[in-house]
């Protein structure tokens, strides 16, 4: 990444204070896997939600919008500490408005992590629209930035820790860790 661009990247982290993520193919690999009694299996990253929890732990908002439902993803932003979380989201506009609305943020104060075209919308609100390493290439050309790593694999991982450096939050997070 160009100099000029990574310093772009970290003028807009520092105004987030709202971080959204989709699910499928973010949070998780995007694979689902259906057992024959019905029930729907995810994989999520344990360094992703570490990421997130300490994304929160710093006095940050996070939500979840996704276009499917899953108890799945219920249980695991209630691990994760996530209250907002909007399920079966066909067009995530509705749900976006709402929960900027909760927290009172302005769209250059929120970032979004998303994947594939359905993610586009909301791409073009947030002031920072990233989408992950193996999105599909509509969605990457409308990101402002892209992760080096997966869905489901590190990413949302590493948007937090982007935006928390940006803030001069990581290393106090770190400092933590370092004293127990």
């Amino acid at each position: 990444m160009a100099k000029s661009a990574a310093a772009s990247i970290k003028e807009k982290a520092k105004k987030i204070k709202l971080l959204i993520f989709d699910v499928d193919g973010v949070l998780t690999d995007g694979r689902i896997i259906l057992d024959n009694e019905g029930n729907e299996l995810k994989s999520f990253d344990v360094r992703d939600g570490h990421g997130i929890r300490m994304f929160i732990k710093a006095g940050f908002h996070v939500a979840l919008i996704t276009g499917r439902h899953s108890k799945v993803v219920e249980r695991r932003a209630r691990e994760l500490g996530i209250e907002d979380v909007f399920q079966k989201c066909y067009k995530k506009v509705a749900a976006y408005e709402q929960v900027v609305g909760k927290f009172g943020v302005s769209d250059e104060e929120v970032a979004y992590l998303g994947d594939d075209v359905v993610d586009i919308p909301l791409f073009r609100r947030v002031g920072l629209a990233v989408a992950v390493a193996d999105a599909c290439a509509e969605a990457k050309k409308a990101a402002v930035h892209i992760t080096k790593a997966s869905g489901g694999r590190g990413a949302a991982r590493e948007l937090c820790e982007l935006i928390l450096k940006a803030n001069g939050k990581w290393k106090e997070l770190l400092d933590e860790y370092n004293t127990l």
